[in-house]
């Protein structure tokens, strides 16, 4: 039999049993719409992820006082970031300051070291008032070694006092009216001219660390709340962290047991994070998958039911010559056109619900930059789709072209 005629038998078995047909293909059509919604909320996410951990440089680490020797998971006792039992009680709260700077310039592997405090400030413009973050940087140098990029304006410079830098949203609609360049604002009843206005939607202000010592009382001169480190060879990243570890350790007469201060990097930061992210859409595609079974036994479920109603019709194509691969095939074009079409109609669907999903969960987090939807999910949800219509529909196709043609036709 020609494949254009096994094909107009299944198409025939397919529009016989409309509802029946129907019924099935939903149940895939439901498998892959929550595969293809899964796999692009996961796409959006990895995509604001990547959005917003590359544009932090990967030769960049931050060095903070205070080391976690808390349990972990798969940590043993006594490794470093496992359990400590060894280790000696601090008496005293870990800070950086003048002197772990100094050790640092002594490193040639360093670039550029940037001192930071930070702390809650409150903020007046125009009458209307509130409280942001300020972060007090070193002005010679943080034009240099932040990620973070100009809108309108100019960084801060070496000879800058009483100026600041704000992030975007505080400039466009944190308060009634936006704040330009230039205009005066108040933080903690002190005047401050804004000369730049960054390119993001965050609502911190930038300003010379020794006008933030000022700002903040609980903050001690030169001491720091974070050290920002730039190195010169990214390619040499660990390598440097490690002469910076050993350094310090010297210095603060610590060991690996008693270590006060970690020392993070945003390339660090992005692996483990989208090693996550990985994962986590892994779990939830595993779990969307389980109604993709559910619609293959469905089709399973129509095939037996199609091979019971024309069995009398099967034995009647045997009997005119139809070979049992004849029969086979047409009972699995039949299986395949209600995966295909199920994957099609889920794919559809699929694409409308990550399109809504946004709005339904208020754009927030990790999905600020919506769903995205690749060519790659799209090819894997068809082909999935095909591949289950037709793993489902073998044993029923296997069993009707083993019909004897005498048994079919005397079948009631």
């Amino acid at each position: 039999m020609k494949l254009s005629k096994c094909l107009k038998h299944a198409f025939a078995m397919v529009l016989h049993s409309r509802l029946r047909s129907w019924l099935t293909i939903l149940g895939i059509v439901i498998g892959v719409a929550a595969v293809i919604a899964i796999m692009s909320i996961g796409g959006g996410m990895q995509q604001t992820m990547t959005q917003q951990l590359g544009g932090l440089g990967g030769d960049i680490l931050t060095l903070s006082a205070g080391y976690s020797r808390g349990f972990r998971m798969f940590g043993a006792p006594g490794e470093r970031g496992g359990f400590s039992g060894g280790g000696t009680a601090v008496e005293e709260e870990p800070v950086l300051d003048r002197t772990d700077v100094q050790a640092l310039r002594g490193i040639p592997d360093i670039e550029l070291i940037d001192t930071n405090i930070r702390g809650n400030v409150k903020v007046a413009y125009l009458g209307k008032s509130g409280t942001v973050s300020l972060t007090g940087v070193d002005q010679k140098v943080w034009s240099r070694i932040t990620t973070s990029e100009i809108q309108e304006g100019r960084m801060l410079d070496s000879a800058d006092q009483n100026v600041v830098v704000i992030g975007g949203r505080l400039a466009d609609s944190y308060f009634d009216k936006p704040i330009g360049i230039n205009q005066m604002i108040t933080i903690e009843e002190n005047v401050f001219r804004v000369v730049g206005i960054l390119d993001d939607s965050s609502t911190n202000i930038y300003m010379p660390i020794q006008m933030a010592y000022q700002m903040l009382d609980d903050k001690e001169n030169n001491v720091y709340d974070s050290i920002v480190i730039k190195v010169k060879d990214e390619d040499t990243l660990d390598e440097t962290i490690e002469k910076i570890e050993n350094k310090l350790m010297l210095v603060r007469h610590v060991t690996e047991k008693t270590q006060d201060f970690s020392i993070s990097s945003s390339k660090q930061m992005q692996e483990t994070r989208s090693e996550m992210m990985t994962s986590m859409n892994a779990f939830l595609v595993a779990i969307a998958g389980v109604s993709l079974i559910v619609g293959a036994v469905g089709v399973a479920n129509t095939m037996f039911t199609s091979v019971l109603e024309r069995t009398k019709e099967i034995g009647i194509m045997k009997a005119i010559g139809a070979r049992n691969r004849d029969i086979m095939t047409i009972f699995l074009i039949n299986s395949a056109l209600i995966g295909l079409v199920g994957g099609f109609l889920g794919i559809v669907f699929g694409t409308i619900l990550s399109g809504i999903l946004p709005a339904m969960m208020g754009e927030v987090g990790m999905l600020r930059e919506g769903t995205f939807v690749s060519v790659h999910s799209i090819i894997i949800a068809i082909s999935v789709s095909v591949v289950i219509g037709i793993f489902a529909g073998f044993i029923p196709a296997f069993q009707a072209s083993k019909l004897k043609p005498v048994d079919a036709l005397r079948y009631e």
